[in-house]
C-alpha cells in the first residue's frame, strides 16, 4: 500500500462549473495537471471545497475517475448524507484506482454519537481495503475522533494510516500527542492553511491539505519547505517561515470560514481562471465588500511576496531546489 502522496502537499481541488452550471470536467483535469507540475503530491476531490453537498454522487465520480484516467494523483473524500452514499464513493475509489482516501464523519444523523461514528468509519475503510485512508477531522463536521476510536479501527483496518486535522492549534497538539506520537507508522497531515507552520515544527506533520495551494501554489510549497527545515532546527528557515505565514494569515484564513468556496474561487480569478467564477448555486457569491477585502489582500501580499523573495540565503536555495524537481 502506498502512502507516499501523504508526504506532500496537496490542494483541495475546486469543480469548475460551466455557462449551465454543471461541472467542467476539462478544466478540472487541467487544474489537477497544473497543481502536479507545480509540485504538488497529489490532489483531494471531493472535500468541502470540491462543493460535494451541491453535486451528486454520478457527478461526483464522473470528477474521480476523469482525474484518475488523467493520470493524477487522486484523494477522494468520502463527504455524504449517509453511510451508504460514503461507502459507494469508496468502493468507486478503489476501483477507478484512486490514490486515497479522506474518511469524512457521518453528519446530520447521529453525528455526536461514538459508536454510531465508528460503524461509518468502518463501512468506509471496508469498502477500499486496498486504498491508503486518512481520517478527517474537523470541528465543522461536529464529531471529534480520539486515540482510542482511531487505534481500535486501525488495529481492524490496515488501510487507516494517517489523520488529517483541521482544528486549530490545540487540536493539532492533541493528534500528534495523542496519534501520531504512539505509532511511527500513523502519519498526520495539516488540513488547515492558518497552522502549517506549528503542524510541521511543533507536531510533526508530514504533508499539508491546502485551500489556499490552489491558487498561490509556489508559496505554500515554499512556506511546507520552510517549516520542514524550521522542524529540523534550521534558524534561518524558522524565521523565513514565520514571516511567510504572516504575510498571508488573512488570506490563509479564508479557509476557516463558510465562504471559504467563494473566496478562494475569487482568487483563482484574479489569477485569470476565468472558469472559476461562476458557482452551482446563482446565488453563491461574494458581496461586492468582500471581493474588494479580497483583492486588496491579494495584491498587498504579492507585492510582499515579490519584495520578499529576493533575500537569497536559504529562499534562494530552497527555491532553486524546487525549480530544479519541477522542471525533472
Amino acid at each position: 500500500m502506498n502512502k507516499d502522496v501523504f508526504n506532500g502537499v496537496m490542494p483541495a481541488l475546486m469543480t469548475p462549473c460551466k455557462a449551465d452550471r454543471t461541472p467542467d470536467y476539462d478544466a478540472l483535469v487541467k487544474k489537477g495537471h497544473e497543481m502536479i507540475a507545480a509540485g504538488m503530491s497529489a490532489v483531494v476531490y471531493c472535500g468541502s471545497m470540491g462543493d460535494w453537498p451541491l453535486l451528486t454522487d454520478e457527478e461526483r465520480m464522473e470528477g474521480v475517475e476523469r482525474l484518475v484516467k488523467a493520470g493524477i494523483p487522486v484523494v477522494v473524500g468520502t463527504g455524504a448524507i449517509n453511510t451508504k452514499s460514503a461507502v459507494a464513493h469508496a468502493a468507486h475509489a478503489q476501483k477507478v484506482g484512486a490514490a486515497g482516501l479522506m474518511v469524512i464523519p457521518r453528519v446530520l444523523s447521529r453525528g455526536s454519537v461514538i459508536a454510531a461514528q465508528r460503524h461509518h468509519f468502518k463501512a468506509i475503510l471496508e469498502a477500499a481495503p486496498d486504498v491508503p485512508a486518512i481520517i478527517y477531522n474537523s470541528p465543522v463536521y461536529g464529531f471529534a475522533t480520539r486515540a482510542d476510536l482511531f487505534f481500535s479501527l486501525r488495529s481492524e483496518h490496515p488501510n487507516l494510516i494517517g489523520f488529517k486535522e483541521f482544528g486549530g492549534d490545540a487540536e493539532l497538539r492533541y493528534a500528534a500527542e495523542n496519534i501520531t506520537s504512539r505509532d511511527d507508522d500513523v502519519l498526520l497531515m495539516v488540513g488547515v492553511d492558518t497552522a502549517v507552520f506549528h503542524g510541521f515544527v511543533n507536531c510533526g506533520a508530514v504533508g499539508a491539505i491546502t485551500g489556499i495551494g490552489t491558487a498561490l501554489p509556489k508559496e505554500v510549497l515554499l512556506l511546507t519547505n520552510l517549516s520542514r527545515l524550521a522542524a529540523q532546527g534550521h534558524v534561518e528557515a524558522r524565521i523565513r517561515a514565520k514571516e511567510l505565514e504572516e504575510a498571508f494569515s488573512v488570506l490563509a484564513s479564508f479557509d476557516e470560514g463558510p465562504e471559504l468556496v467563494l473566496f478562494f474561487k475569487y482568487l483563482l480569478v484574479l489569477n485569470g481562471e476565468e472558469e472559476y467564477r461562476l458557482h452551482f448555486n446563482e446565488t453563491d457569491e461574494l458581496n461586492d465588500a468582500q471581493r474588494h477585502y479580497c483583492e486588496q489582500q491579494y495584491s498587498l501580499f504579492k507585492a510582499w511576496f515579490a519584495d520578499w523573495s529576493k533575500q537569497g540565503g536559504v529562499l534562494s536555495t530552497i527555491q532553486a531546489t524546487d525549480k530544479q524537481v519541477t522542471e525533472c
